[in-house]
């Protein structure tokens, strides 16, 4: 059965677009759980997820299970008509596990081993932790796989929150060693790969490698770069081992997992065909003006994991958070507008962390849909609010996001790579650049999809415009990709640092940069990185013409005619202003056009496309002050 098919389910079960929260009963007693089914109602619940911390409940002692606690809550649930993504419970092991398995616990890489007391406690190449969290999985969907409160598997929590790249221990030890062996073959071929005759590093066997623990000094960019890939794919193997147990119990129920705020940790792209729907936690900071373009880009990488899909929001935050140094509110229809951004760009649900506001434990002051204080606080007349506005709109559950004419290039692997130490300069970020990058199409609400840097040639003529930050590392398959995607009329804007190395961190020879130098019409003769953390190369034109340039007369952006298309470079970057006015006329050439026009100033728009091919617009206002939008004309 296919991930469309089992979508059915979830989709079946809800009217509108999803609306609820993490629901933790077991944090309380038979006198809330009859208020929660009260409010729940109240506010236009109908999806929760449960069970994420419950393990310890669950299983008290090795095999022991009781599902009592359960039962009633997924009886009542279903009663109440709200669906459940019931989680696998594998996200923290109890204590138990720990005592009698204290090798399941993670080593930091300067030898420190992590103990329990937190959550995700656990090393992600342990066949212990693995085995006993399979067994779990398996007992849970052969219990629940045909109740009628199950909507959706929610399997872990948060991967790579805690322990991305955080164990070194000898079990891991040995399944990088066993990765490796996967990857290359044989010590040559890895020799080769990692430039290991750089520092009398060449390995005789496979047992000579570790992982990159501490070290006196810089350590080998390349054995960094495939722990990195080892690492996330560890973490997809343990969400896979599970995977494998539900769909073949439970072969028509949808299967995922929620990713963290958009970081370098997993490569996304890797994960996003093993989810059956993306799922997407989000908490912006409530005192960071950048924020909502940061969560807007965010949102835009979740819509792209799946070429355009909806996605599920399964967790933001209704207020504070606990977490940050200085943990501010949301003010008055802060909430209401960050649901409705999810939406706009692609959400088919409006969930929060959590439900009920704990009332112990390290995430007490974080914000809940029903808070300290009970039904009579501004935040739960908001959640109230919401709920009704939400399900006013049933026409936009399962609507796909109109698909854009531009797209912004990301690439997990290059984006590890570029971050490593021994560069030019520290201050090349890569979520620095993209954002740079992305926010003149966000200011002008110019839609704009995210996509992998293994996107097919077909899939890439679809946009007039791609936008390349920062692609440091490039296979010469993906150079050459984007290459014809130019040369057969496609635009290019790509910034410096790029197409600087292989995907083994080996320099591309030829001039920086090597397999873009014919496309840009340019050679790199240096980089010269200031001490203000500004960026600037020494740059010879070959056929681009310089469109801009520094005070001193060197290039800083050009513009190549390069077959049918258009190559433009950025040697620095530019000020925010200046930023904007060149994509604007980047865009003007190219007839990449807003969602909406003439849209008054701090007001962006979105739209999704029903099945029926009715277009339906979202329309977000930023600013503080009230504006009228007119309807588009058709």
């Amino acid at each position: 059965m296919d991930e469309t098919a089992r979508l059915r389910r979830l989709y079946g079960r809800l009217a509108s677009l999803g609306y609820g929260g993490d629901y933790n009963p077991e944090q309380w007693g038979p006198e809330v759980h009859a208020e929660d089914a009260e409010l729940m109602r109240e506010a236009g619940v109908n999806l929760v997820t449960l069970g994420i911390f419950s393990w310890a409940k669950t299983e008290p002692a090795p095999g022991a299970y009781d599902f009592t606690w359960l039962d009633g809550h997924l009886d009542r649930l279903a009663e109440a008509g709200v669906a459940v993504g019931l989680a696998t419970m594998t996200a923290s092991p109890p204590p138990w596990l720990t005592r009698l398995h204290p090798s399941v616990l993670p080593v930091t890489e300067d030898g420190v081993r992590l103990h329990p007391g937190s959550r995700q406690h656990w090393c992600p190449s342990s066949p212990v932790h693995r085995t006993h969290a399979v067994r779990l999985a398996e007992r849970l969907a052969t219990r629940y796989g045909t109740h009628p409160a199950l909507a959706l598997w929610h399997i872990g929590n948060e991967y790579g929150c805690h322990i991305s790249r955080h164990c070194h221990c000898e079990v891991s030890t040995a399944a990088f060693r066993g990765w490796l062996r996967q990857r290359y073959g044989t010590v040559a071929e890895l020799n080769d790969a990692w430039s290991t005759d750089f520092w009398s590093q060449r390995y005789g066997t496979f047992e000579e490698i570790h992982t990159p623990r501490k070290a006196p000094s810089f350590r080998n960019p390349a054995q960094q770069l495939d722990y990195w890939r080892f690492s996330s794919d560890e973490l997809l193997a343990c969400y896979l081992a599970e995977k494998e147990v539900l769909t073949r119990i439970t072969p028509d129920v949808p299967v995922t997992t929620n990713f963290v705020p958009l970081a370098k940790t997993l490569d996304l792209f890797a994960w996003a065909p093993h989810l059956d729907v993306i799922a997407y936690d989000s908490y912006p900071d409530p005192h960071d003006e950048s924020a909502p373009h940061r969560t807007a880009f965010s949102y835009d990488v979740m819509r792209g994991l799946k070429d355009g899909r909806p996605w599920l929001l399964l967790e933001q935050a209704p207020g504070a958070v606990n977490w940050r140094e200085r943990n501010g509110r949301k003010p008055p229809g802060r909430m209401r507008l960050d649901s409705w951004q999810a939406v706009a760009h692609g959400a088919d649900s409006v969930l929060f962390f959590q439900w009920r506001q704990s009332r112990g434990g390290a995430e007490k002051f974080h914000s809940a849909m029903v808070p300290h204080g009970g039904r009579e606080t501004r935040i739960f007349r908001e959640v109230r609010e919401l709920g009704a506005e939400l399900a006013s709109y049933p026409d936009l559950l399962g609507s796909r996001p109109e698909r854009a004419d531009a797209a912004l290039l990301l690439d997990w692997p290059s984006w590890w790579a570029l971050e490593l130490d021994a560069h030019p300069s520290a201050d090349v970020r890569l979520l620095d650049a993209a954002l740079a990058h992305h926010k003149p199409l966000y200011d002008a609400s110019v839609a704009c999809d995210v996509v992998s840097a293994k996107t097919d040639l077909a899939a890439l003529t679809r946009y007039r415009l791609l936008l390349i930050p920062n692609l440091y590392s490039v296979t010469n398959e993906t150079a050459e990709r984007i290459c014809t995607y130019v040369r057969t009329g496609g635009t290019v804007v790509m910034s410096y640092f790029s197409g600087i190395t292989d995907e083994h961190d080996r320099v591309h020879l030829g001039g920086y940069p090597a397999p873009f130098r014919a496309l840009l019409g340019l050679r790199v003769e240096e980089f010269d990185p200031r001490p203000d953390g500004t960026w600037t190369e020494e740059i010879h034109l070959e056929g681009a013409q310089a469109v801009t340039s520094s005070p001193e007369g060197a290039p800083t952006v050009t513009r190549h005619t390069y077959g049918e298309g258009t190559a433009w470079y950025l040697s620095t970057r530019p000020a925010p202003k200046e930023m904007r006015a060149l994509l604007d006329r980047v865009r003007a050439e190219c007839g990449v056009r807003p969602t909406l026009p003439d849209l008054p100033e701090g007001v962006r728009a979105r739209t999704r496309v029903t099945a029926a091919g009715d277009r339906l617009h979202v329309v977000l206002n930023e600013g503080d002050l009230s504006v009228e939008v007119r309807r588009e004309s058709r």
